[in-house]
C-alpha cells in the first residue's frame, strides 16, 4: 500500500496498491520534489473516469513503468471532484499547452507547482499519433536534466497567462441589463438546437439540463411555439434515449451519438440533480404526466442507489462493472426472451432490440442492447409494465458498477434542491423527510465547529476546506428549504451567506474566488466563471445572494449579485450554455422580484389549499415563504405585520414589498398570480 490507502476519495484509494509511489496532493510532495530535484508527475481524475481506468490499468498497475515514474518522478494523484481548484488550474494549462482538455489529465511541474508540460490520456506504446506513455516519461526527464531554464520560462509564461485569465471582473458598473439580455439568449440557444434530436450542437451530446431550465422559465412567462419546442423535444428525445436508464431511474453523464442513443455509462449525482429539476419544471409548466414520471423514477434512483444512511448522497456510479462499460446495463436478446415470455414482441418492439445489439465495448468485444424507447413515452405498453419489475430484479442480480461513495457538499446540495422543489410540488412528504434529513446531516458533518464548510465526507470522516461552490450551492437549498419548508432554515442561510462574502469575495473586481482566503496558496487564485457539467460558483452565488435579497432586504447581497452579472452581461446572452445558470440571476434583475407570503396555522386545510396555488405552478424570479401569524418576522420582512385576515390563512402577493390585497380563497390568489405574471412579459 502507498500513501493514497487512507485517503477518504474512493479515486485515491482505487490506485493506493499501485507500484508507483503516489502522494496525494500536498506539502510533502512538493518538498521530496525540491530535496530530490525531479519534476512532478501530476496525475488528475475521478472514480467514474472510464479512461482513468484504462490508464491506470494500462500504466500504473505495471511494475516496469511504475519504475520509470518512481526514478525520475515524484508522483502526485488528485481527486478532481475533491480537489476542484487543483484540476481548474491546471486544465487551464493543459487546454493552453494543447487547445483541449480532459481526463485522466497528466501535468508536469516543476517543484513551485508551475506547469512545463502537460496532456491527458498517453496509452501505453505509440498509437494513432499519441506518444507512449514511457516515450513520453524519457523525453521529459532528458528536458528536466538538459533544457531546464527552457522549461522554467515556459512554465513562467503559462503560470503568468493562467493568472490573467482569473482576473476577470470590473471595477466600474459594468454593462445595462435588460429582458432584451434574455431574448438574445433564447435566439442564440435557437440557433444551436438540434430540431431532429433535440439537445444542443452535435455529437457529443450533454443534457444541458441548465438551458433548458432557462428556456422553461421563459415558457412560463411568455408562452411561445419555438421555445416549448426546444424544451419538449429535447426531454422527450433524452427519456426515450440510452442516456436514460429505462429499466433502474436516473441519467448517465452524456450520449457519444446525436440521438441520445448509447451513452458513456456513469452516473453523477450532479446530473440527476439538475434533470430532476428540469423534468419538474417542465411538469409544471407543460402538465405532462412523462416529465413526473422521470422525476420520480429518477429521484427513486438517488434514494435507493445513492443515500447513505445518514442522510447524505454518494458522488457516482462507474461507467464499467466486470471490466466492461456499460455491461450492467445492456440486455441480449436472450436475457430479455427468458424474463419476457408471451411479452417478448412487444418488449423488442417498444426497446428497439435486435439480436446483434446497438452496443459493442470497443475493448473487450462485449456485445446487447441499450434499452431505449421506440415509440411516445407518455404511452408505455401493459407488457412494459409488466416485465419491467422482472429486468430491474434480475438486474439486481448482476456485479454492479463501482460506487463512488464520498460526499461531495455541493452536488449534496444541488441535489438537495431539486428533492426539496419536487417534494413540494409533487406533495411527496417522505420526499421532504429525506431533504430535511440531508439538510442535517450536511450542517452537521461537513461543518467545523467554527462554522468553516468542508468539502468531502467519506465513512464519516470530513476533510478539505470548502470552495465557494459548495458555499453557494448550500445557500441556494437552503433558501430553497426555507421556501417549501419552514421559514427558519432562513437562519442557516444568511450564515452561510456571511461565510461565503468573507473567505471568497473578490471586492475589487467583483464575483468570488474558488479557495477561501484561509485556503493553501496555489500558484494562482482560481476563480471559476462559466457554467459546465455543474453551475459554476459564481453562478450560484449570484443567483442565491438575489434570492437572499428578495427574501431578507439584503442589499449589500443584491449589490454584489448586480455587479457581478453585470460584469458578464456583454457574453451571457452570446453564450447562453457557458452561463445558462447565471441566466437565472439575470431574468431576477431584469425583473422586480415576485414575492409571496402566505400566512396559517401549519395543519389549517385553508393554508394548504393557498400553499397549492403557488406550487402547482412554475413562478420564474419569485421568492416564497408560509409561517404561522406572528413568526419569522425576524429572517424576512415578508412576514412582518403579515395578520390571518379574520382569523383565516391568507395570502400577500408583492413584488418589492408592495402588495396587493392579501386574500384568503384560491381562487383569488389564482387571479392575483394570473394578473401579476401577466404584467411580468
Amino acid at each position: 500500500m502507498n500513501r493514497l490507502a487512507d485517503e477518504t476519495s474512493p479515486y485515491l484509494r482505487q490506485h493506493a496498491d499501485n507500484p508507483v509511489d503516489w502522494y496525494p496532493w500536498g506539502e510533502e510532495a512538493f518538498a521530496r520534489a525540491r530535496a530530490d530535484d525531479k519534476p512532478i508527475l501530476l496525475s488528475v481524475g475521478y472514480s467514474s473516469c472510464h479512461w482513468c481506468h484504462v490508464m491506470a490499468h494500462e500504466s500504473f498497475e505495471d511494475p516496469d513503468v511504475a519504475a520509470v515514474m518512481n526514478d525520475r518522478f515524484v508522483n502526485v494523484k488528485v481527486d478532481r471532484e475533491e480537489r476542484p481548484d487543483v484540476d481548474a488550474i491546471y486544465m487551464q494549462a493543459v487546454q493552453a499547452m494543447t487547445g483541449s482538455g480532459g481526463w485522466p489529465m497528466t501535468v508536469f511541474l516543476d517543484a513551485e507547482g508551475r506547469p512545463f508540460f502537460g496532456g491527458t490520456y498517453f496509452p501505453p506504446d505509440d498509437r494513432q499519433g499519441m506518444p507512449g506513455f514511457v516515450r513520453l516519461l524519457d523525453a521529459i526527464d532528458d528536458a528536466w536534466r538538459h533544457r531546464r531554464s527552457e522549461l522554467g520560462q515556459q512554465a513562467e509564461q503559462l503560470r503568468q497567462a493562467i493568472e490573467e485569465s482569473t482576473a476577470i471582473g470590473a471595477r466600474g458598473p459594468g454593462a445595462a441589463l435588460s429582458s432584451a439580455l434574455l431574448d438574445q439568449a433564447v435566439s442564440s440557444l435557437h440557433g444551436q438546437f438540434d430540431g431532429r434530436f433535440g439537445g444542443f450542437g452535435r455529437a457529443p451530446k450533454f443534457p444541458q439540463a441548465m438551458a433548458l431550465t432557462f428556456l422553461l422559465d421563459q415558457a412560463a412567462l411568455q408562452p411561445a411555439p419555438e421555445i416549448l419546442e426546444m424544451v419538449t423535444v429535447s426531454l422527450d428525445a433524452m427519456a426515450a434515449g440510452g442516456i436514460y436508464d429505462q429499466v433502474g431511474g436516473g441519467f448517465h453523464r452524456y450520449s457519444v451519438d446525436a440521438h441520445w442513443l448509447v451513452p458513456h455509462f456513469e452516473k453523477m449525482l450532479y446530473d440527476q440533480a439538475l434533470l430532476v429539476r428540469a423534468y419538474l419544471h417542465a411538469w409544471l409548466v407543460t402538465g405532462s404526466d412523462r416529465y413526473r414520471r422521470v422525476v420520480e423514477e429518477t429521484i427513486t434512483y438517488v434514494l435507493r442507489d445513492l443515500r447513505h444512511a445518514d442522510g447524505g448522497f454518494f458522488s457516482a456510479e462507474d461507467a464499467d462493472s466486470e471490466g466492461v462499460e456499460g455491461r450492467f446495463y445492456v440486455w441480449s436478446l436472450e436475457e430479455l426472451e427468458a424474463l419476457s415470455g408471451s411479452d417478448l414482441a412487444d418488449i423488442v418492439r417498444y426497446y428497439g432490440v435486435t439480436a446483434r445489439g446497438n452496443f459493442e465495448d470497443p475493448h473487450t468485444g462485449f456485445r446487447g442492447n441499450i434499452l431505449h424507447a421506440v415509440g411516445p413515452t407518455d404511452d408505455i405498453p401493459d407488457a412494459v409494465v409488466r416485465v419491467l419489475p422482472r429486468l430491474f430484479a434480475a438486474r439486481e442480480q448482476r456485479v454492479r458498477p463501482g460506487l463512488d461513495d464520498k460526499v461531495l457538499l455541493a452536488w449534496n446540495a444541488l441535489f438537495l434542491r431539486s428533492l426539496a422543489e419536487a417534494a413540494d410540488a409533487l406533495g411527496r412528504d417522505d420526499w421532504m423527510d429525506a431533504a430535511r434529513t440531508n439538510a442535517r446531516f450536511l450542517l452537521r458533518e461537513l461543518r467545523r465547529d467554527d462554522g468553516r464548510l468542508l468539502r468531502s465526507w467519506q465513512d464519516g470522516r470530513a476533510n478539505l476546506l470548502g470552495y465557494a461552490e459548495d458555499y453557494a450551492a448550500l445557500l441556494e437549498a437552503l433558501l430553497t428549504m426555507a421556501e417549501v419548508d419552514d421559514v427558519g432554515w432562513l437562519a442557516h442561510a444568511r450564515e452561510i451567506a456571511d461565510g461565503l462574502v468573507a473567505l471568497f469575495a473578490d471586492d475589487e473586481r467583483g464575483g468570488f474566488y474558488t479557495t477561501g482566503a484561509d485556503a493553501e496558496a496555489l500558484i494562482v487564485r482560481p476563480k471559476d466563471v462559466q457554467d459546465n457539467a455543474t453551475p459554476s460558483e459564481n453562478s450560484l452565488a449570484a443567483d442565491g445572494l438575489l434570492r437572499l435579497a428578495a427574501l431578507t432586504g439584503d442589499a449589500d447581497a443584491a449589490g454584489r449579485a448586480e455587479r457581478w452579472v453585470a460584469t458578464l452581461a456583454p457574453v451571457v446572452a452570446e453564450y447562453p450554455t457557458a452561463f445558462a445558470f447565471l441566466l437565472e440571476a439575470v431574468g431576477r434583475l431584469v425583473r422586480p422580484p415576485l414575492e409571496i407570503a402566505i400566512v396559517g396555522d401549519p395543519d389549517d386545510p385553508a393554508r394548504a389549499a393557498l400553499v397549492d396555488v403557488v406550487r402547482d405552478r412554475l413562478l420564474p424570479s419569485s421568492v416564497r415563504v408560509a409561517a404561522t401569524p406572528g413568526s419569522g418576522a425576524e429572517l424576512t420582512p415578508l412576514l412582518a405585520e403579515r395578520a390571518a385576515a379574520n382569523g383565516r390563512a391568507t395570502a400577500y402577493v408583492c413584488q418589492q414589498f408592495a402588495c396587493e390585497l392579501p386574500v384568503t380563497e384560491p381562487g383569488a390568489l389564482r387571479e392575483q398570480l394570473d394578473a401579476v405574471l401577466a404584467r411580468r412579459r
